[in-house]
């Protein structure tokens, strides 16, 4: 059975670009301090597989290189995150949409999405990307659409390349 939560046993933080409150001060809700940083990464931890080996110092430079932040908090604890990088007029890309699994189908993925869409260096984007594994349905529901012209590809950092002159 599901618990339906009123909006206002919530709190949404609308990051500043950066998150310097968050990343360098550990600030939460209310400006207050809330060792953030630990709290976001043991967050991450608990409820995704593939932020599991993020590390302290590496969510502080990834915050600092993100465009749209927001975190979602009940009772001091971080209970969803989410963010984009964008170049302000052409792309942007959503990363790290993530919902504490006990409070997912109430509406916190909405918020976090519609809220960083609604940011001022992503709203005027010509375009905006969301790369998924499990969640295609939640983003097709909340108006985006599979794109068949493109392709992913993807060129990990320890790959070695060689090219001939």
């Amino acid at each position: 059975m599901y618990r339906f939560y009123d909006m206002k046993d919530f709190i949404l933080v609308k990051h500043a670009t950066g998150a310097p409150g968050l990343s360098l001060l550990g600030l939460g809700p209310m400006l207050l301090p809330q060792r953030g940083i630990i709290k976001l990464k043991s967050f991450l931890d608990r409820n995704t597989l593939w932020a599991k080996r993020r590390k302290n110092q590496e969510i502080k430079k990834m915050l600092s290189n993100s465009a749209a932040i927001v975190s979602v908090w009940k009772n001091n604890q971080i209970i969803g995150f989410g963010r984009a990088t964008s170049d302000g007029i052409y792309r942007a890309v959503l990363w790290d949409i993530v919902v504490e699994k006990k409070f997912q189908k109430h509406g916190i993925g909405k918020l976090i999405v519609n809220s960083i869409l609604e940011n001022d260096l992503i709203v005027e984007v010509e375009k905006v990307y969301i790369m998924t594994t499990n969640c295609e349905r939640f983003y097709l529901s909340m108006g985006f659409k599979t794109e068949r012209d493109q392709t992913l590809m993807i060129s990990k950092k320890k790959d070695t390349f060689f090219f001939e002159n």
